[in-house]
């Protein structure tokens, strides 16, 4: 059998192989999976244009929000507030450590552990972004139902 022949066939799928239409309709229409995905990647394009002339996306002002607390966080406790893993926290940080706006610090009480320092810059950066966020917000709160934000907000939290 020639590859074209045995690319033809291959193509071709049994009839008991083959998930129904219905199914992947049935997806597309209930898949809560997919429908916050979706709209995570919308609200994220939103923000992440409006921060834009401060040279921020929505990740990274999320991830600065996160360390601006009274002590400096470790990097376990903002991956877990902002659900990622360590290794992709890492990777995120560290164009905002070469920007200048955090820094990573041994933590004095335990040498294996590292906190994470919001800078001066960053903390100047943020002061500017959080009115830009909240424009942003309160905009995309009057798309949703009113009183609809509060339900959505809560349902999301428990899912998490």
């Amino acid at each position: 059998m020639s590859t074209r022949e045995n690319m033809r066939q291959n193509a071709r799928p049994d009839a008991d192989d083959v998930l129904p239409f219905a199914a992947t309709i049935e997806v597309r229409d209930a898949c809560l999976c997919l429908h916050v995905q979706r709209a995570a990647r919308t609200l994220a394009r939103r923000f992440d244009e409006a921060l834009r002339p401060l040279e921020l996306t929505s990740g990274q002002f999320s991830l600065l929000v996160s360390l601006n607390r009274p002590e400096p966080p470790s990097i376990g406790s903002v991956a877990t507030l902002l659900a990622m893993d360590r290794t992709t926290l890492t990777a995120n940080l560290k164009p905002l450590e070469r920007r200048g706006l955090l820094k990573i610090a041994v933590d004095k009480n335990d040498r294996r552990s590292r906190r994470l320092i919001i800078t001066a810059a960053g903390r100047s950066l943020l002061r500017k972004a959080y009115p830009v966020w909240k424009e942003t917000h309160v905009q995309l709160e009057f798309l949703i139902n009113p009183g609809s934000a509060d339900i959505l907000r809560k349902s999301l939290m428990s899912l998490s």
